[in-house]
């Protein structure tokens, strides 16, 4: 049964999706928890974000919170890679100390993927073929029950294999977890505009690359499809990745799925602003409304940017 309920559940989701105006719910604050940290550490190019500890994740959290973002999404960095097995007890913790502590004042989704967790830094387990499919599902699956069993408000998935929505879908509501709503990473591209985050994230492939499972720029019918293919399994929101070279795929996803389709200004989006400002060659906050503007006039019902914490300032 579809569940359209998930979306309306709370105060959070709703503003999310409201469809007229544009305003700060509307924007996703992604920030990145790193295990065993001791100092925050920069991104470079990620104007106002850094590589935090759960003790300055929660500072964080609290000043963001002031300054009018609820809802962000959590990229956890733990200190120890595998191959298969992952227990996520870091996970665990941090999203526990965070909804621990903020309840719910704000929105917490978790990317759900492996990259960050793998030996190898690719999305999936690995044998000798390639891609063990079934065991990289069944990770996944496991990944977003731990997440919502600790609290996580939504699940995102990112890691564009075959099936995973629909595992994650049936692994949440097989456990008691079906109001708990999934944000699919529904068309992404194999960018190379992802630099930045894989520093952050600690997630940069170790050999070869992510086209065989990511999208390839050239195809228009295939960014289409995937995303068909998420709501038919179950996803509640879509989204395409990088939201500025995708601009003209919004609409056309949204026509065909009658869900709400969100853009991720990207990481290597997000630092050209950033470098543009840090040579004097742009105004950055003038900048980042512009971009924001211009994804919500090609449909963007939500934005995760890197800049969500400016939008008061900005007087969104």
């Amino acid at each position: 049964m579809k569940r359209l309920m998930r979306m309306r559940a709370t105060q959070h989701l709703r503003d999310l999706c409201a469809e007229t105006g544009f305003n700060r719910a509307q924007l996703i604050q992604p920030f990145f928890v790193v295990e065993g940290l001791k100092e925050d550490e920069p991104i470079a190019g990620l104007r106002g974000n850094v590589r935090l500890s759960i003790a300055s994740a929660l500072r964080q959290i609290e000043n963001d919170l002031k300054d009018g973002v609820t809802h962000f999404l959590l990229f956890p960095v733990p200190g120890e890679k595998r191959e298969n097995n992952f227990d996520h007890q870091f996970e665990r913790d941090v999203i526990s100390q965070i909804k621990k502590r903020f309840g719910s004042n704000l929105c917490l989704w978790v990317d759900t993927c492996l990259c960050a967790y793998t030996t190898h830094g690719h999305c999936a387990v690995l044998d000798q073929k390639g891609i063990d499919l079934p065991t990289t599902l069944n990770e996944l699956a496991n990944s977003a029950l731990a997440f919502a069993e600790s609290g996580a408000d939504g699940i995102s998935p990112s890691d564009m294999m075959d099936g995973r929505v629909a595992h994650i879908r049936s692994k949440l509501d097989a456990n008691g977890f079906d109001i708990v709503p999934v944000m699919s990473y529904s068309t992404k591209f194999a960018s190379n505009f992802y630099g930045p985050f894989r520093n952050a994230a600690d997630s940069a492939p170790q050999f070869g690359d992510r086209k065989a499972y990511q999208l390839d720029v050239r195809n228009r019918s295939d960014a289409v499809a995937c995303s068909v293919r998420c709501a038919e399994e179950g996803a509640d929101v879509l989204m395409v990745k990088p939201g500025l070279t995708s601009l003209d795929l919004i609409m056309p996803i949204k026509e065909a799925t009658s869900l709400q389709v969100g853009a991720y200004q990207v990481s290597g989006e997000y630092a050209g602003l950033s470098l543009l400002a840090d040579n004097g060659l742009i105004d950055f906050e003038r900048g980042l409304m512009e971009t924001w503007h211009v994804f919500k006039r090609a449909g963007a019902q939500f934005i995760i940017t890197y800049g969500a914490r400016y939008a008061k300032k900005l007087g969104i």
